[in-house]
């Protein structure tokens, strides 16, 4: 999305630069690209103040000007330096500037312990992750850290193992270097502050190393049954190996649309950190004679090839419904069934964790449900009141919200409906908040929020245009 720009092109700084292209943008400030090659970070006077005040950036590195009834204030960097929202990933590329970032987290913690720093900008030049102080939720130090590294994917820098796998460009000993540096502890895996053995360096890359438990806000059974059938059998594998469980078995989910099917497997994606493969009409589907079939195949010859990895089938209804049905008993629909039935337990065998969704559960082959294949089948349901209070309060842990706000009254409102309007209805209210100038979430905002949001219920009555 473009951003509205405060300054015009070509507007001459304090320091000489001369302001190009708006790139970035907060409530309270904006960057744009320089003239000669660098950045300029243009803020309020008022976030300015915040920043001096609490003693992260000294006074004397801001110039100030007025720009009609604006009093704003600039900083600027050179082509060298990065300057930069954190939360636009502009992940490293060398190891070089990966510790100056990690630099600049350790020493703005040293001297602010307290802001939330996710919403920060990265000036390179001062050694420095500047606070932007907005309503939006905190998110934890080390979530932050993990995200920038890599590019955008939301792994705590304390499991080294996941963002070893998803920094593969730096080696073990240069990553655990670079976290040591921005104030974390290299703690996994037996890992010593400062170098690696090449036994705890093959320890952090075992793809079955013991990570933290997996963690689903709002869906307790899904969460129980992903740690249990999936994650424990990864982390203690020898074990399971020598009761004849070499490996997760092969899940289908199934339930209506805006349940969480997707949430929930992103989520496990994320914490797997594996990589990931997907299946869907847009990838695979072709109207050519044996194209779909061979598009399968290769599908899960990549996801075999980089295993452990994941394979998620998306829609399964649309390559897997039943070959006795109308619409599925043409030969090209056997075809790619008969290619699923074969490549399944294949890819099982060797370590292809294989997770399938649908909308329409009653449409797929019978074959395809046969344990085996797919040894789980789970319906994904609407979340309860429970389950919805379990998120909102997730959702309101980091809020700043006043007494009055009441999660019971929301969850009882929002029960059945998708997961999606339960994060809305907390994003909105946090949004009328701020709109009204206030800096805490109120139970009036949340209500008004969730009576702007009426449910998307497909089975309701709609108001339809047209002769009857």
């Amino acid at each position: 999305m473009a951003v509205d720009a405060w300054l015009p092109i070509g507007f001459k700084t304090p320091d000489g630069e001369q302001a190009r292209v708006a790139l970035f943008e907060g409530p309270d400030w904006q960057i744009y690209s320089a003239a000669g090659g660098g950045r300029i970070l243009v803020a309020k006077s008022s976030l300015a103040k915040k920043w001096v005040e609490s003693g992260i950036l000294d006074e004397q590195f801001i110039n100030g000007f007025n720009f009609g009834e604006d009093q704003l204030v600039e900083l600027s960097s050179g082509i060298d330096h990065q300057l930069a929202p954190v939360s636009s990933f502009e992940s490293p590329q060398n190891a070089g500037q990966a510790i100056a970032f990690a630099e600049s987290f350790k020493a703005t913690r040293d001297v602010d312990q307290s802001s939330s720093l996710h919403d920060a900008i990265y000036v390179e030049r001062f050694s420095r992750l500047l606070p932007t102080f907005s309503l939006s939720p905190p998110i934890e130090d080390d979530v932050v850290f993990g995200a920038w590294l890599t590019g955008g994917v939301p792994v705590s820098i304390k499991a080294f193992r996941r963002v070893r796998s998803l920094t593969t460009w730096m080696s073990a000993p240069i990553l655990a270097d670079i976290i040591n540096r921005s104030g974390f502890a290299v703690e996994e895996a037996g890992l010593a502050s400062g170098s690696l053995s090449s036994t705890a360096t093959d320890a952090v890359d075992s793809p079955h190393a013991p990570k933290q438990k997996f963690e689903l806000a709002g869906r307790p059974y899904l969460e129980s049954f992903f740690n249990e059938h999936i994650i424990d059998i990864i982390d203690n594998q020898e074990r399971y190996k020598k009761l004849g469980i070499d490996f997760p078995s092969a899940i289908i989910m199934h339930g209506p649309p805006g349940c969480g099917k997707t949430f929930a497997v992103e989520r496990l994606v994320d914490y797997l950190g594996w990589p990931s493969f997907q299946i869907d009409a847009s990838s695979v589907a072709s109207p050519y004679i044996h194209e779909t079939s061979k598009k399968v195949s290769e599908m899960f010859e990549n996801a075999i090839k980089n295993a452990p990895s994941v394979l998620v089938i998306d829609e399964m209804e649309a390559f897997l419904a039943d070959r006795e049905s109308g619409g599925g008993g043409s030969h090209h629909r056997v075809e790619e069934v008969a290619e699923f039935l074969r490549r399944i337990p294949e890819a099982v065998k060797n370590q292809v964790l294989i997770i399938a969704m649908t909308n329409r559960i009653e449409m797929i082959d019978p074959a395809i449900m046969r344990r085996g294949r797919f040894d789980h089948v789970i319906k994904v349901d609407y979340a309860s009141e429970e389950e919805v209070l379990s998120l909102i309060d997730n959702l309101f842990k980091s809020l700043p919200k006043d007494d009055s706000v009441s999660s019971a009254v929301l969850a009882k409102k929002l029960a059945k409906r998708p997961l999606s309007d339960v994060s809305f209805v907390v994003r909105e209210g946090a949004r009328l908040a701020a709109r009204a100038g206030k800096e805490i979430i109120t139970q009036e905002c949340l209500l008004k929020a969730l009576e702007a949001s009426p449910s998307r219920d497909p089975d309701a009555t709609e108001r339809r245009i047209g002769f009857v």
